[in-house]
């Protein structure tokens, strides 16, 4: 039909007739497949459609099989939404009326009646009720109940096609009278139908006909078949939304108690004895009950809007409680989908559930845990501020156990075969860094970060595991332990003897030129990166040539000259000296993608115009981030002192006015006259600080409006840049002294107290010996070979 339709037509489609007569179920439902394919692809005239294909497929539609009539019925109820009404009117309309009779037979009459809710809306409201809707009736009242079932379900369709008017006239009628059918399937039918269609109803006629069905139906649920049961908890969210504001006190209590009981439904019939001692059905039983308070927690959320969250912890914490710990996995599973929700609607309110998130977090199932961190940033968020419209400062104070918690998931993930999960979570970590401090983030994950991208034997979270830890280094607030996770980032993984943690270091950088500043990434990774173009390991440098690009994108023109005379050399020797075949050919393609590639320049260009001002925001909040670090020290020697002796700080404070003009330098601007106080100039510093903790709150990816925007931004970078010069000399000199000063034992073994991390102002001859493989044990080994040559 793609290549040919006129020939296929013609010569393939009489053949696939005489052969459907007799052909087996397997090539029925291929052809029911094969014809709903051409039709979905539209690539025929309706004319076409009707007289090709729309007789052979009624002409399938009782087949014995109920598989194949099914997949026919479903080619034509496509083909209904391409055909006329005319023909729609003569070719299928015109037949149902037949069909639909007491003597044909019940699969018969259960097709016409799906096709009947189908085609009612491409008629108008007259031939409706003058041809379709004399069929409905009779429908509605056949003797077999399969049948009433199924023309109760499609009266929702129906109502949509007649109007209000009809439907209250015509079809509510109906309704009432299935809903007190002899038949438990038609009752259910009929209530799921009116449910669906509690739109569609004004007030009158909810509060006094429907309603009183809703109430007398679940009455009568606990003493029917639990299959009503299982229906009508899975529709009570959208029943009590939908009647809400017509319940008396009383009746809103009633509903109320009646989701109460559903939501312990079989947890109180526990009697002690083991599943293999229980009888089949009871067990059969028992799926059932856990189906019903599985559709409780879907409709928890709609359940808090019903009571108001104002009253969540009188009328429903208790009740939550019971989900988040039931016994039944998938009811944990359920509830932890709905706990952002939740979180959402209780706003302010959120601290009520806390320690239900650290029990959902500590799950002993992985499907519970996979759920909730769906949108664990999200809940972590809400948790932290306290609701959408209060803030707290002290995160997640009230809850000790959260970051057990997490540690505890994170290891149990890694402890099984579900790999995605573990990976997810990697990545939903990143949001740590706005939720809690930053050394608990250096204590209790970074090192945990390290050690997966290091043992983990799954690629895809050993890179979750890096980007991660860039995230935590890109928020750490502290200089020093940025240095020794840079230093360890370079020995362990640039340098280690592993080629595989040499290809995850690459994965790291690649990582941290997205991330961080091209500044931040020249001075510390630029010369390890551009080391292992060295590297013994194909498959290393392989991987290098493809980050190549991505290295000079990170290079400023003039500042950056001299890394790119680097840069260049290292292409070079490639060229000349890969023996690899494949490494070379990519090689070759990394040359001409380097020659194509425009340099960035130091002043913002036009076509970079965005990019260059992303980077300059980077640059900046990396420099904030020194700035916090400075005042932090600053408040906490104040602090310390004040504390020590109130007095002895006056006269210090009197004493330093002659110093205070550092503080005077740094970049804020403070209204009003120039001779500044002391008390001023700490309510400054006190300002910064809040300001720069308040920036560790929002995220580094930054989005621009408009070009006026970002010209604004660029004159207030200007500024910062040129007073921040003054900070930095300021910091260094003081982090020198407490670098000096610090005790050596404080430091872990693998540092050294004034960890020397590679820079770019550092010589070549600095650098380590690229085949070595980064081997501490390298030069250790010459030097006792050459002392025992020298021995003989």
């Amino acid at each position: 039909m793609r290549q040919n339709p006129t020939e296929t037509l013609r010569r393939v489609l009489p053949k696939v007739r005489e052969v459907l007569h007799v052909a087996s179920v397997e090539m029925q439902l291929t052809a029911a497949v094969s014809f709903l394919t051409i039709l979905q692809e539209e690539s025929m005239s309706v004319h076409t459609c009707a007289h090709s294909f729309l007789q052979v497929i009624l002409l399938h539609l009782e087949h014995r099989d109920t598989g194949v009539s099914n997949a026919w019925l479903e080619t034509l109820l496509s083909a209904v939404e391409l055909l006329p009404k005319e023909t729609l009117r003569h070719e299928i309309l015109n037949p149902l009326v037949s069909k639909a009779q007491l003597s044909q037979t019940v699969q018969s009459r259960l097709v016409s009646c799906k096709i009947l809710g189908k085609i009612t809306n491409k008629f108008d409201a007259h031939s409706i009720k003058r041809e379709i809707l004399p069929l409905v009736k009779s429908l509605c009242q056949d003797v077999e109940y399969e049948v009433r079932s199924c023309m109760c379900r499609q009266l929702e369709n129906i109502a949509q096609g007649i109007g209000t008017e009809l439907t209250k006239n015509v079809v509510l009628p109906e309704l009432i009278e299935l809903s007190r059918d002899e038949s438990g399937s038609v009752r259910l039918a009929a209530f799921e139908t009116l449910v669906n269609m509690l739109d569609m109803f004004d007030t009158d006629d909810r509060s006094q006909t429907i309603l009183p069905l809703v109430k007398s139906f679940c009455e009568k649920s606990f003493k029917a078949d639990e299959s009503i049961l299982i229906s009508l908890s899975f529709h009570l969210g959208k029943l009590c939304h939908g009647l809400y504001g017509i319940f008396t006190p009383d009746q809103h209590l009633r509903f109320l108690e009646f989701y109460k009981k559903l939501c312990t439904l079989g947890l109180q019939q526990e009697n002690g004895h083991n599943e293999s001692q229980i009888p089949s059905q009871i067990v059969e039983q028992e799926k059932k009950y856990t189906s019903v308070r599985k559709n409780c927690a879907y409709n928890f959320p709609a359940m808090i809007v019903f009571v108001d969250p104002k009253n969540f912890h009188m009328e429903l914490y208790s009740t939550f409680f019971c989900l988040c710990h039931d016994p039944e996995v998938p009811v944990r599973y359920t509830i932890a989908i709905c706990f952002y929700e939740v979180s959402k609607l209780l706003n302010s309110g959120v601290h009520l559930i806390h320690k239900e998130l650290i029990t959902l977090l500590q799950d002993e199932s992985l499907e519970v845990l996979d759920a909730l961190i769906n949108h664990l940033p999200e809940i972590l968020e809400l948790m932290s501020t306290g609701g959408e419209n209060s803030v707290q400062e002290n995160k997640f104070s009230s809850v000790p156990d959260l970051i057990p918690a997490l540690t505890a998931a994170e290891q149990r993930a890694a402890a099984s075969l579900k790999w995605r999960t573990h990976e997810k979570l990697l990545q939903k970590y990143t949001c740590l860094p706005h939720i809690i401090s930053s050394d608990q983030i250096y204590y209790r994950f970074l090192q945990r970060m390290f050690t997966i991208m290091m043992t983990n034997n799954v690629l895809p979270v050993q890179r979750a595991a890096a980007r991660t830890l860039c995230i935590f280094l890109r928020y750490n607030r502290k200089q020093e332990q940025r240095h020794e996770v840079i230093q360890k980032l370079i020995e362990q993984l640039g340098q280690g003897k592993s080629y595989w943690n040499r290809l995850r270091f690459l994965d790291t950088c690649e990582f941290i030129i997205e991330i961080f500043s091209r500044s931040f990434f020249c001075k510390y990774f630029f010369l390890p990166v551009i080391e292992l173009t060295h590297d013994p390991v194909a498959n290393v440098r392989m991987k290098l040539c493809y980050l190549l690009p991505k290295v000079k994108s990170a290079l400023k023109i003039p500042a950056d000259m001299h890394l790119l005379q680097q840069l260049e050399m290292c292409v070079r020797k490639l060229l000349c000296q890969e023996k690899d075949k494949d490494v070379l050919a990519i090689v070759k393609k990394t040359v001409l993608e380097l020659d194509r590639m425009e340099m960035s320049m130091d002043m913002f260009q036009k076509k970079n115009y965005e990019k260059d001002l992303l980077d300059q925001e980077k640059e900046r909040e990396e420099l904030l981030f020194l700035e916090m670090e400075q005042l932090e020290k600053e408040k906490h020697q104040s602090d310390g002192r004040l504390a020590s002796d109130k007095s002895f700080e006056k006269k210090r404070r009197d004493s330093r006015t002659s110093t205070q003009s550092l503080s005077k330098n740094l970049p804020i601007s403070v209204p009003g006259p120039s001779s500044s106080t002391a008390s001023t100039s700490k309510e400054i510093k006190k300002s910064k600080l809040t300001r720069s903790q308040s920036f560790n709150n929002q995220a580094f990816h930054a989005k621009y409006g408009t070009l006026d925007k970002c010209a604004s931004k660029s004159s207030t970078l200007a500024h910062t840049s040129s007073v921040s010069g003054l900070v930095r000399t300021a910091m260094l000199s003081l982090t020198d002294d407490s670098f000096r000063t610090r005790n050596a034992s404080s430091v872990p073994a693998s540092f050294s107290p004034n960890p020397v991390v590679p820079s770019t102002s550092r010589g070549p001859g600095n650098t380590a010996d690229p085949k070595s493989g980064g081997s501490k044990d390298a030069q250790p080994r010459k030097a006792t070979l050459k002392s025992r040559k020298s021995n003989p």
